[in-house]
């Protein structure tokens, strides 16, 4: 959303409303005091500015602390110590930052309780780094405000002092109002009554009524009774608020233009004031560089003879190294070798033992006796068998010659009897 031209000044709004929350919360004794600071006014720069019984007076150079940039680094300082008591105050411990704490690590923590307290955060936590701006003023505001809940603080109705001189002079004025109206009320009430009928008399004293009351209009105006210094005051604290914001075209070239020269005027006045930080810091580079140089050389020469022995000694390990490389692999060689003529010893020995305990065990022996016992046994088996199936044999012979004779005895009868039938 586009803010209008007084959200420029919003910022000292917020500042003066944190002012009033901790002189409320009583800051001066609690804080200034014991960090030994100074107190916050509501400006930046001295203001002169007249008074009431005609003389200047100036105001502090401190109003409107956190508004605009004076000294980052105090002004971080005073708002990370701020920030810390008013954490405190609101019921939440805080450990009080110190001077070379992280800044990273103290706006984090801030934050992270003023979340807590519900408020959101719609920055990044970079803006708070300066100590000075709107975020700065938004995140005491809302600390001294929930502080302020916690001690239990109540806004009451502002009682106004009554001023009996302005209330008079109100009173004169409006009763001569009341009047002339009803001088008026009664003129035009006989206007109407007689609607045709104008009296000279009347004219005369109307004109004269409002002849006087013209000369005593300007006569008030001429003799003004507000107070100058008052005047000035009041215009003083009214024309920040009467600039008007012209909104212009950012499509204009000469809007550009104008955009280029300005950054180039903060440019150069930027660069003329860091170019002589830079030099400066240049030439105690160069210097330090030129420190370490001779430095360096006045160590290399006191110590050039530790040196050429360091040279040699790493020359010899060298030289020791390489001899170590080839004795290995001589070794590794010779180790291969051997392992493989183990193997062979190890396996003639095995078949060496096999061979001897052959020759010397009388195992084979029972095992060939029971063996030929066994071909005994079988072979008688099997003649048995033989000779029941040579017996079979026979018979079934014998058998079958029986059976062909008396088949061939059959077919044999005489002829004699084969006639007679």
């Amino acid at each position: 959303a586009e803010r209008g031209p007084g959200a420029v000044y919003h910022v000292f709004v917020l500042m003066e409303d944190l002012l009033d929350r901790l002189k409320l919360l009583s800051y001066e004794e609690e804080v200034l005091r014991r960090h030994n600071m100074r107190p916050l006014s509501r400006c930046p720069w001295p203001v002169r500015r007249a008074a009431r019984g005609g003389g200047i007076r100036e105001r502090g150079r401190r109003q409107h602390y956190f508004a605009l940039p004076t000294n980052p680094g105090e002004q971080f300082f005073m708002f990370c110590t701020l920030a810390a008591w008013l954490i405190t105050k609101a019921g939440h411990p805080f450990e009080q930052p110190q001077e070379y704490d992280d800044p990273n690590a103290v706006i984090s923590n801030v934050l992270s309780e003023l979340r807590s307290f519900g408020r959101p955060v719609d920055f990044p936590p970079s803006k708070l780094k300066a100590g000075y701006g709107e975020q700065a003023c938004y995140v005491l505001n809302c600390l001294a405000e929930e502080a302020l809940k916690y001690t239990g603080f109540r806004w009451r109705r502002p009682v106004y002092p009554t001023e009996e001189l302005e209330e008079e002079e109100m009173t004169e004025d409006d009763a001569e109002l009341m009047l002339n109206k009803q001088e008026d009320d009664v003129v035009e009430e006989e206007s109407d009554s007689e609607e045709n009928f104008i009296d000279l008399n009347v004219l005369k004293t109307q004109t004269y009524r409002s002849d006087m009351n013209d000369s005593a209009k300007q006569e008030e105006i001429l003799q003004s009774t507000t107070d100058a210094a008052e005047w000035n005051l009041e215009v003083e604290r009214v024309l920040p608020q009467l600039k008007v914001a012209v909104k212009t075209d950012n499509k204009d070239w000469r809007i550009h233009v104008d955009q280029m020269h300005q950054n180039k005027d903060g440019i150069e006045s930027s660069l003329k004031e860091t170019r002589g930080y830079l030099d400066k810091l240049d030439n105690e580079i160069g210097r330090t560089l030129e420190k370490i140089a001779s430095r360096e050389k006045y160590i290399n020469s006191q110590l050039e003879h530790l040196v050429q022995e360091y040279r040699s000694a790493q020359a010899l390990l060298s030289e020791a190294k390489e001899k170590y490389q080839e004795g290995s692999g001589g070794v590794t060689e010779r180790s291969r070798v051997l392992s493989e003529i183990t193997e062979v010893l190890e396996r003639v020995k095995q078949e060496t033992e096999e061979k001897g305990s052959s020759m010397t065990d009388g195992a084979p022996l029972v095992k060939i006796k029971h063996a030929l016992t066994k071909l005994k046994q079988e072979t008688i088996q099997m003649d048995i068998q033989i000779g029941v199936i040579e017996h079979t044999l026979l018979q079934s012979k014998l058998k079958e010659k029986s059976n062909m004779t008396r088949d061939l005895h059959a077919a044999m009868i005489p002829e004699a009897t084969v006639g007679a039938y």
